[in-house]
């Protein structure tokens, strides 16, 4: 299990083995994020990764720059905090 931190609120959610992805993690906890696709495709649910290091379930089709994940497609490998 691991904590999710969103900085600009400081609201923190727990990412649990069940939630197959980081997006399914955040809405589980009624946090709302934009996404389109849910596969890595569009680039909706682009956020900043602040600190911590996240696992990808599958490669990102979308383009994203250095520091930022697509929760879409990921999970937290451990403790992070993201900007949203």
């Amino acid at each position: 299990m691991s904590r999710v931190t969103l900085s600009l609120s400081g609201t923190e959610v727990l990412c649990r083995e069940e939630h197959p992805s980081l997006l399914v993690a955040l809405e589980a906890h009624q946090v709302e994020v934009e996404y389109q696709c849910r596969s890595g495709y569009c680039g909706s649910c682009r956020c900043r990764l602040v600190a911590g290091q996240v696992d990808w379930l599958t490669e990102p089709l979308a383009f994203i720059n250095e520091g930022e994940i697509l929760p879409c497609c990921c999970r937290a490998k451990g403790d992070i905090e993201i900007e949203m």
